[in-house]
């Protein structure tokens, strides 16, 4: 059973009960075929999904907290930049297929962590990150994923010198 399709110039995307399927159809080869589970897309007319959440009931990791984690990486990667809305409730638990009040939970622990704001009649907005706290108490946030990232690198065979070079490669791509 199709419950919506979605077109733009080069694709079409149909909504089944339990599946996404994304149909590309590139000008000059055979259409592409993409399937995604549980997963909440949008499109801008001709670009890439823009915002992009993806659920896997059977992971043992709460839906909620599945939720919060991908809000959380895709702020930091910059994928969802401040002011951006996000889906309303009611849409994005229609969309995968999940009951409101874990859209609710989720969107209601981001808000508590100062991450969304709740804009009467639109629904939840991502919030402008402003600096909280010391540097010492930021560094000391910082510690734990540097001990984690130091671990990793260690197990990996690699010099104290080499794991610095790879943080310190990452933090240029990252500069405008």
């Amino acid at each position: 059973m199709i419950r919506h399709c979605v077109k733009t110039d080069a694709r079409v995307l149909r909504r089944t009960s339990n599946c996404c399927v994304e149909y590309r159809l590139p000008l000059d080869s055979a259409p592409q075929v993409h399937y995604y589970r549980n997963t909440l897309m949008r499109f801008s007319a001709m670009q890439k999904p823009a915002i992009q959440f993806e659920i896997h009931p059977s992971s043992g990791v709460p839906i909620y907290l599945q939720i919060i984690q991908q809000v959380r990486a895709q702020m930091a990667s910059g994928r969802l930049a401040a002011g951006q809305l996000l889906p309303s409730v009611r849409q994005m638990a229609a969309t995968l297929e999940v009951n409101m009040m874990t859209i609710s939970k989720a969107y209601s622990r981001l808000e508590a962590d100062g991450l969304l704001e709740r804009v009467r009649g639109t629904g939840m907005r991502i919030r402008p990150q402003a600096v909280q706290g010391s540097v010492a108490d930021r560094r000391q946030q910082l510690r734990p994923h540097a001990e984690t990232l130091a671990t990793h690198g260690q197990q990996l065979g690699l010099t104290d010198d080499q794991i610095i070079a790879v943080l310190k490669s990452v933090l240029k791509e990252r500069k405008p």
